[in-house]
């Protein structure tokens, strides 16, 4: 193979990622049928731009990227189509904030010894746990930490997409992150293998 040839990727190499981008688009959409469109739509684009994989990242990867834009892409079109939650998903969102929090401000708990959490993010188990917390956010709330926090968009972009002004984008990623945080040490940290 000559140094700019790029590696030889199979089709049943292709497929067999299926199951690991199948789970990456449930937990982005919290869909199932939308999540396999979107994984469908990726592994066509997979396969027919395999010229394009130059071998720099590894095929999970690739496929990965190409998976986020095909999210993405599900995320503009269903956000222009849809409101994106209701009023009973901002008082519960509220209420389990103001929950973390006593009435002068200060934490009700302090917050746990998370030990290392960079050794956690190495354990299979401990993305279970996230996934389960992140589905328990209010949609739109999980909406907007998922296209932050994953898929790595601006918070100008975010803002533009959704219709929403930076102060509720930053409100929701900070309401996101206290859940998450309150979630993660109820689920994982609590006892839990590190």
């Amino acid at each position: 193979m000559s140094a700019d040839a790029s590696p030889a990727i199979t089709p049943e190499a292709i497929e067999a990622e299926r199951d690991y981008l199948l789970r990456y688009a449930t937990l982005q959409l919290r869909n199932p049928a939308q999540a396999e469109d979107a994984v469908q739509e990726t592994l066509l684009a997979a396969l027919e731009g395999l010229e394009r994989f130059s071998g720099r990242s590894t095929l999970r990867t690739w496929l990965t990227g190409i998976l986020k834009h095909k999210i993405i892409d599900h995320l503009r079109r269903s956000g222009r189509e849809r409101p994106l939650g209701s009023d009973d998903d901002e008082r519960a969102e509220t209420e389990i904030v103001d929950a973390l929090f006593a009435g002068d401000g200060h934490w009700r708990g302090v917050p746990a010894d998370w030990g290392s959490p960079a050794k956690s993010l190495e354990n299979s188990r401990f993305w279970k746990a996230f996934e389960l917390c992140l589905q328990r956010l209010p949609v739109r709330t999980a909406r907007v930490f998922t296209m932050r926090e994953v898929m790595e968009m601006s918070t100008d972009d975010i803002c533009q997409e959704l219709e929403i002004s930076t102060t509720n984008c930053w409100v929701m990623l900070h309401r996101a992150r206290l859940t998450l945080r309150e979630c993660l040490e109820m689920t994982w940290f609590d006892g839990q293998p590190s």
